[in-house]
């Protein structure tokens, strides 16, 4: 099957073959893809990062021979990765620039400079870790404090928009953790956490949004997850990217003085 790279800073990835079709999550730079079917301006593919399957404009993804791939695949396995939201790269050859969002990953990295297929560009390296973050407390309180406030967007996961697992799943790439795309599939990685006071900062935690008529979580329904900075705090994405209290029934909305979202499970990647 025919191999692909986005080489824009954002490729919507949508449900069916149209421009009005909903997005359901997005490519960034320098992300692959397996094309499985072809249509005439559009092409289904399946993503290498986390086996998400949707349809991209056939003109925003370029194809790769298999030569091309397998260097590259080798490369992006120990890529460098943009760890603010927001960051600018400069072609070395036409000297145009192209904005670049958080986890994005940068391949041959060395002292602000990277290469991708031949062309050779130049970021700023105080926008870029070349290993994985250390994860704790202190560094997940120093890495999601320029996210805050970055809006709701269904199928987003960039610096303009994300929705709640685009937010956890970039955010914890920065820690070298890779999930799958949607909140209902990050529920089945990594292991249980049966106890909320044993909970530490990175671990994922997921809600049932309305919970059952009697108030309680509906472990069938999960509707939502976010990051835990510590026992009773969470960041979540939801209509922006906050930080709300967090207790044994769920997020609590100090705003109007109810819970939000109701708690489902706890998970350690």
């Amino acid at each position: 099957m025919i191999k692909a790279i986005s080489l824009h800073s954002v490729v919507p990835v949508r449900a069916e073959s149209a421009e009005s079709s909903e997005q359901t999550t997005q490519m960034l730079f320098g992300e692959t893809c397996t094309i499985l079917e072809q249509k005439t301006r559009w092409n289904r593919i399946k993503l290498h990062s986390d086996g998400h399957e949707g349809w991209v404009d056939s003109k925003m993804v370029v194809p790769m021979s298999e030569d091309e791939y397998k260097g590259y695949a080798t490369d992006y396995v120990n890529a460098a990765q943009v760890v603010y939201p927001m960051a600018y790269a400069m072609s070395e050859n036409n000297h145009q620039t192209i904005p670049l969002t958080a986890g994005t990953k940068l391949t041959n990295y060395q002292d602000g400079r990277f290469s991708l297929l031949g062309v050779s560009f130049r970021i700023d390296p105080s926008m870029v870790s070349v290993a994985p973050l250390e994860l704790n407390g202190n560094t997940l309180q120093q890495a999601v404090r320029f996210f805050l406030n970055i809006p709701y967007l269904w199928g987003g996961k960039n610096a303009m928009g994300m929705d709640c697992s685009g937010f956890t799943q970039i955010i914890l790439s920065l820690f070298g953790k890779t999930l799958l795309r949607n909140a209902s599939e990050q529920i089945t990685q990594g292991r249980l956490i049966s106890d909320i006071k044993k909970s530490q900062a990175g671990d994922l935690v997921f809600f049932d949004h309305q919970g059952l008529d009697d108030g309680t979580a509906n472990p069938d329904k999960i509707s939502h997850v976010g990051i835990i900075l510590d026992p009773e705090r969470v960041i979540h994405c939801s209509g922006r990217v906050k930080v709300e209290k967090l207790d044994e029934i769920g997020i609590f909305n100090a705003e109007n003085g109810s819970h939000s979202h109701h708690l489902v499970q706890i998970r350690r990647i």
